[in-house]
């Protein structure tokens, strides 16, 4: 395992990073200016919303940025052959990954006959497009055995990552505020223990500094998701330098 204490280079991180372009409020003229901050830092991919993946593919052509579109996100409500048919448009546009939320819904009520069926409906869809799955699984509102079993789905179904959160998964607290989690320590390690070794690990939601991302790479997640990059990547060049 990688310790904390050892730090990438910023550039190494950076290809660790799908910079996050999701908030409901960003502008187009702020999605060209996050889409160029990923292509300057070098980040592996920048995940945006769907309308914006034609702005994508063309802003990051000739670069190694990838294009991440979401799909049924970020509740994971939406019918199969819409989800299905989210991830083959944002393909068609020029996505090569595609981050799709599964039905929590369907999770939490056991019925994992129509959550299987969903996560190979969309796979299929990507790998015979050439586009890569990353399964969000919304940890924050599952319990560990949920988890276990998506990550089983995954390694059955070859799903190429696995991924904690949205983000926007706002969970109602005892004091009736609205909070999330994110990314944990103990997700992330319970996720890599029951993905098979085909499947990858992504980090997503409340990663905001270098350590942060650090430490759950340390316990196995390969890809991370942030609006944060900048910031992180900045800190990993004072550390380098100093």
């Amino acid at each position: 395992m990688t310790s904390v204490a050892s730090t990438p280079t910023a550039a190494e991180l950076a290809r660790l990073i799908d910079h996050s372009l999701l908030p409901p409020t960003l502008t187009d003229a702020q999605i060209r200016v996050g889409l160029e901050l990923a292509r300057s830092l070098g980040c592996t991919a920048v995940c945006v919303k769907p309308y914006s993946v034609p702005m994508a593919s063309q802003a990051l052509d000739g670069s190694s940025v990838r294009v991440c579109a979401v799909a049924g996100f970020p509740h994971g409500n939406a019918h199969i052959a819409s989800k299905v048919a989210e991830s083959v448009r944002a393909i068609d546009e020029g996505a090569t990954e595609i981050d799709v939320v599964v039905n929590v819904g369907k999770v939490l009520g056991d019925d994992w006959a129509y959550v299987k069926d969903e996560v190979r409906a969309v796979n299929d869809a990507c790998v015979t497009r050439g586009a890569l799955l990353k399964l969000i699984f919304e940890n924050d509102f599952l319990a560990d055995v949920h988890i276990v079993k998506l990550c089983e789905l995954c390694t059955e179904l070859g799903v190429a990552f696995a991924k904690t959160s949205t983000g926007f998964g706002f969970v109602r607290q005892p004091s009736g505020d609205y909070g999330q989690g994110g990314a944990t320590e103990a997700h992330v390690a319970l996720m890599r223990r029951h993905c098979g070794p085909d499947v990858a690990i992504k980090a997503a939601g409340g990663i905001r500094t270098l350590d942060d991302l650090l430490r759950l790479r340390a316990l196995g997640a390969t890809r991370f998701g942030s609006s944060a990059t900048e910031s992180i990547l900045a800190e990993a060049q004072r550390r380098s330098a100093g």
